[in-house]
């Protein structure tokens, strides 16, 4: 690659991965730095929350190949209980595969492809690289300007995060890929790591996360010998055009959805080629790729004729962590050995895994973790990124037992509680409204100010309800009496639900009191209240009994 030929800028040893230490500040280490000093850093802390998770997928692929596993169960815990990671032989795995790290090798440049060129010899502004500068809507300005360029750091994240999210739509074809049509190449989808809502179990540190996160290579379905599962850096350049199937979760965390190349000059990345690489069929990866749930689809199943599609769950940027738990917690499954024939959905391995870890002693129940999920949204046929997800949870291991079906069963239920209490408020600020003289929902839908009034009210509560939820899980452990605990999340909804009924009563207009009919009824603000207080009493009935509050934990 012109330009570095006298500095390849070896991604082993030079500083370009971003991360937290313990004392909260933010540096750059190299490969090997990271690997050495896991123990005393927080977390990778990317420019983007889709940047961690790409540079924590490259990181597990190498753990995993330089531990060669690890293979089981016992395997694991040798690694757990040492202080450090085993960073002398990763450092020896890293060096057998030095020139694979070197981001401008002249044959094999880290992630890219030597020599990559177009009919015209045209390379593109780094924005198609950066995914903080969407095309024609940055939602991030800081990068923003004609004259952008790259550290040699700064474009090997982003090149990684590039493979794992880069949008659809049509690249730039070159001239050795027979998919090349006047130039262009056309939509193959997103990065890998694009089309699935990541799931993270996260530790203390950083070595802590690398290790909950590291699979055994004999677990459940998703067994495989260590060697049959090979990450892009132990594979051959793919060539162009290839379709082939994925070995495994190291070859998924490292998959080349994009043919890359950079272009230096005098020090700094400058342009960019980005073409189409690797295609991957979606469908039934739940045994190869292990960091998200996944669902059922009775329209992938009727398209292409087969008994039975899972297909990744993707999350969604309106809905808190905590009020997707029922597809994430392995004790709310029937079944969460990932081969339940006629399931609507599975949970992600890595949460079966850690479901196993604790059922065995290698993890006890009071252990915290941190729940994190992350994924991009797309928009326009996925070619654009509009949002990004990004959402933690606190919580004790016990809850990610798959045997922890009545703990669980309560906190679903604490989930659904909420729920209704919000939509009980939004439907009294609906209710408000209307007795106040706004237009009643019509058949085909409902009025715009109506559903506004409703839709406000309703986000206020889950607004304060997110709060209080998130102060309430992590104080549930392994001595925890469910229905206690229940009983007290019923009193925190009630305590944060009434102030807001009682201002929406109290703002309401003189005319809302003798009301008006509606729908055949009549409808006015003590018909509202009314009808308010019985439907949280059916939320959340625990608070409106007479039995002790008390603590949950």
């Amino acid at each position: 690659m012109t330009g570095s030929d006298s500095h390849p800028f070896d991604l082993l040893t030079e500083p370009w991965l971003p991360v937290r230490t313990i004392s909260g500040e933010t540096v750059e280490l190299s490969l090997r730095e990271v690997f050495g000093k896991a123990h005393d850093l927080v977390a990778i802390s990317g420019d983007l929350a889709t940047q961690d998770v790409a540079l924590l997928r490259l990181l597990l692929a190498v753990l995993h190949r330089a531990v060669g596993g690890p293979r089981d169960l016992d395997h694991w815990e040798q690694l757990w209980s040492g202080k450090e990671l085993p960073h002398a032989r990763i450092e020896d795995y890293l060096d057998s595969h030095r020139d694979r790290f070197a981001l401008f090798h002249p044959e094999t440049p880290f992630f890219q492809v030597a020599g990559l060129r177009t009919a015209k010899g045209e390379t593109a502004e780094l924005s198609k690289l950066i995914a903080d500068v969407p095309n024609g809507h940055p939602f991030f300005t800081t990068r923003l300007g004609s004259d952008l360029s790259l550290s040699f750091a700064e474009a090997a994240r982003w090149v990684v995060h590039c493979q794992a999210f880069d949008p659809s739509g049509i690249k730039t074809g070159p001239v050795d890929d027979p998919r090349t049509k006047g130039g262009r190449g056309y939509p193959i989808g997103t990065g890998w790591a694009g089309r699935v809502g990541s799931v993270l179990v996260e530790g203390a540190t950083l070595r802590d996360t690398l290790l909950l996160n590291l699979i055994a290579s004999d677990f459940g379905d998703t067994a495989r010998s260590p060697g049959d599962d090979l990450p892009a850096w132990e594979r051959p350049v793919a060539l162009p055009g290839g379709t082939r199937d994925p070995s495994g979760p190291l070859d998924l965390y490292t998959w080349q959805a994009r043919r890359i190349r950079l272009v230096p000059d005098n020090g700094k990345v400058t342009s960019v080629l980005i073409c189409n690489g690797e295609a991957i069929d979606t469908k039934n990866r739940h045994n190869d790729e292990p960091l998200t749930a996944w669902r059922r689809s009775a329209a992938q199943e009727k398209q292409h004729r087969l008994p039975q599609v899972y297909m990744p769950r993707q999350h969604d940027p309106s809905r808190a962590i905590w009020r997707g738990l029922q597809s994430l917690l392995p004790a709310a499954f029937e079944n969460s050995v990932q081969n339940a024939t006629a399931a609507s959905g599975l949970t992600a391995v890595v949460l079966d895994w850690v479901s196993g870890l604790t059922l065995e002693g290698a993890l006890p129940g009071d252990f915290p973790l941190r729940l994190r999920t992350v994924g991009m949204k797309y928009g326009s046929k996925d070619a654009v990124t509009e949002d990004i997800v990004d959402d933690a949870l606190s919580l004790h291991a016990v809850l990610l037992r798959q045997d922890a079906v009545e703990l669980v069963g309560t906190v679903l239920s604490c989930v659904s509680a909420a729920e209704q209490a919000a939509r009980a408020l939004g439907q009294l600020a609906l209710n408000v409204a209307q007795a106040a003289g706004k237009s009643p929902p019509k058949p085909s839908g409902a009025n715009p100010s109506d559903v506004s009034d409703r839709d406000r009210a309703t986000e206020l509560a889950y607004g304060q309800l997110d709060i209080a939820f998130r102060k309430w899980i992590p104080g549930l452990g392994p001595k925890t009496d469910p229905t206690q605990a229940q009983r007290e999340w019923h009193h925190n909804v009630k305590q944060e639900i009434d102030p807001l009924g009682d201002d929406i009563l109290a703002r309401a207009p003189a005319v809302a009191i003798t009301g008006r009919q509606v729908g055949g009824r009549l409808v006015t603000a003590a018909h509202a209240q009314s009808w308010f207080y019985l439907a949280l009493s059916k939320a959340i009935p625990m608070a409106f009994d007479r039995g002790p509050q008390g603590s949950s934990s």
